[in-house]
This record gives structure tokens, sequence and C-alpha cells, in this order.
């Protein structure tokens, strides 16, 4: 029974991250797409570097959020490879140090630079300039996760994120 209700709990948390994900990016529709956007529900990036069950719940509420892109398919499926691609990469480079506030600053550097491939989905889908474009979703990326990360640490202090 034991693991029956391991299983469960680890579901209920990756359905939840994954739900906060999409509720946090379909509510502020007009800023979470294009190449001027700030995707508050990024901040649940950070999360990855507690437990990689994140990396998974993120994107899956990424994938479901990305259903709401003008760029369709496209987003679907590339928006959520970078979003698997940069939260694998925030967690293993997460995983050489004990440092929360370290961890989180990993997490904050890898995703914000990592958003050159939405730069660049939107640069090959909508013709919009690469670098101003990776300037401007950059500068979201980097407010979201700044943000999440303060979040983030704070909740660690009374929930123990790693389980």
């Amino acid at each position: 029974m034991e693991k029956s209700q391991q299983a469960v709990s680890e579901l209920t948390k990756t359905a939840l991250v994954a739900a906060l994900y999409v509720v946090l990016t379909v509510a502020l529709l007009p800023l979470a797409y294009g190449p001027i956007q700030l995707r508050l529900s990024e901040m649940l990036n950070n999360l990855t570097v507690f437990n990689k069950r994140y990396i998974w719940a993120v994107a899956l509420g990424c994938l479901i959020a990305n259903l709401w892109s003008s760029m369709g398919t496209v987003d679907v499926v590339f928006g959520t490879l970078g979003t698997v691609v940069m939260t694998s990469i925030s967690w293993f480079l997460s995983q050489k140090t004990k440092s929360v506030p370290l961890k989180l600053c990993i997490s904050v550097v890898v995703c914000t630079l990592m958003s050159w491939s939405v730069a660049l989905e939107l640069h090959l889908v909508s013709q919009a300039p690469f670098w101003w474009t990776f300037l401007t979703v950059g500068i979201g990326e980097f407010l979201a996760m700044a943000l999440g990360a303060v979040v983030t640490y704070l909740l660690n202090q009374h929930f123990d994120l790693t389980k």
C-alpha cells in the first residue's frame, strides 16, 4: 500500500504544478506569448532544482499552455522540448551544490540563457528579429525566474520541496 500512496503523491504533485503552470500562463495570456513576453509561469522552472519530477510537471504544463499559442503545433512541440532541455540542465548543474541560493541562481541563469530557443522559434515562424527577440524574451524570462527564485526559496523554508 505504501508504494501506491507514494505513486499517487508523485502524480498529484506533478499534476498540481502542471495545472498551476497552465493557469498562470492562460490567465496572463497577452503577456505569455510573442516577442515581448513575461510568462510568470516560468517561475515554476525553479522547482526542478529540488526534484526532477518537476521537469515533467513544468513540461506538461508548458505543453498544455502552448495549445493557446498563435504558433500552434510548432510551439507545442518545440516550446515543450525547450522546457525539458533547460529544466534538465538546471537540475543537472544544481546537483553539484548543496546551497539552495546557488541552486536557484543556476536555474535563473540557465533558463534565462536558454530563452534563445524561444527567440529562434519566433524568428523562424514569425520572422521576429532574433537578437532583439532574444533580448526581450530573455528579460521577461529573467524577471519571472528571479521572482520565482525568491518565492521558491521562501517556500523551501517551510516545505521540503525535495520530497
